[in-house]
């Protein structure tokens, strides 16, 4: 009894001492394991390699496309490769150095760097940031939280040098699949500033006034949003428009025939300029009638005022 009690002691101790001596198997030294895609340079892998922990680390994919591991003279190609092509490539460059004789790689990726999405322009916060896995226009807008007040009417997507133009009507309004375009890294994407309308003269809140959509702005809505006409408002108006050789333009519009509807509303575009002339002699003649009948009511409560 005594001697079974000493050879169960005797495993034991060798067990635990087995457990503490033996090298890490399979170490993970990547925290994050990010949606497999290929590889590009400055991506951050974990490379893991069963029962050598002197070779397992977090590495770095260098400007020439590979990766270095201790014990290996020439770097390893990983530019374009899959993680699980690596894993396959390292396990290879392990045997051909006889380092291992059958070793078993682990490839994780623990930062992307090399598939930089910017999005700038009218967004509420412009950013850079890295595809990772499935990466969508409306996701890259998503994560610039939105455009702001003063976007335009679409969003222009760069890539290789080819640009994209995406009308927003289509992309958000319609939701048309093919506006949202799939982003696969290197893509610049840029919301521009909505043109903008100004009115100016008598109307009761002067601005300028952003084009959501082309087609969409006419006198009688401008006049709405200027929150209408003032007393002395002139019949006729005038859009200031500048043509393709850069010259101002005076187009005069009947604008009390506008009101009547007596003749059809005139679409602006963005740049427009629609001023309301005021109307001088009218004012002259309504500040006289309002002397004069100022006059007649100061006269009848028997208040008489004689200036020299």
């Amino acid at each position: 009894m005594r001697v079974l009690l000493v050879s169960v002691l005797l495993f034991w101790a060798a067990l635990t001492a087995f457990a503490q001596t033996r090298p890490a198997v399979m170490e993970d030294v990547g925290k994050s394991n990010l949606p497999a895609q290929k590889l590009g340079v400055d991506d951050l892998v974990a490379v893991s390699v069963y029962d050598a922990p002197e070779l397992t680390r977090t590495v770095r994919i260098e400007p020439d496309g590979t990766v270095h591991l201790p014990l290996l003279d020439a770097g390893i190609p990983a530019l374009g490769l899959m993680p699980r092509q690596l894993e396959s490539a390292i396990a290879a460059a392990l045997k051909t150095g006889e380092i291992m004789v059958n070793p078993i790689v682990k490839v994780t990726v623990v930062e992307y760097h090399s598939r930089p999405i910017a999005v700038m322009g009218a967004v509420r916060k412009p950013l850079t940031f890295q595809a990772e896995g499935t990466v969508t226009l409306l996701d890259a807008l998503a994560r610039a939280e939105g455009l702001s007040q003063d976007s335009g009417t679409e969003v222009l997507v760069t890539r290789g040098g080819e640009i994209f133009r995406i009308p927003l009507k289509a992309l958000l309004k319609d939701a048309e699949p093919s506006a949202n375009l799939l982003l696969t890294g290197g893509e610049e994407i840029r919301v521009p500033d909505a043109g903008k309308i100004t009115v100016v003269g008598n109307v009761n809140r002067p601005g300028a006034f952003p084009v959501r959509e082309a087609g969409d702005h006419s006198v009688l809505k401008l006049i709405a949003l200027s929150e209408g006409l003032m007393q002395y408002a002139e019949k006729v108006a005038f859009i200031i428009r500048r043509d393709v050789s850069g010259v101002d333009q005076e187009l005069p519009v009947e604008l009390e025939k506008i009101m009547k509807r007596e003749s059809p509303d005139v679409t602006l575009t963005a740049g427009d300029i629609l001023y309301i002339p005021d109307n001088k002699k009218r004012r002259t003649t309504m500040g006289i009638v309002d002397r004069i009948t100022s006059f007649g009511s100061n006269t009848a409560s028997g208040v008489l005022v004689w200036r020299s």
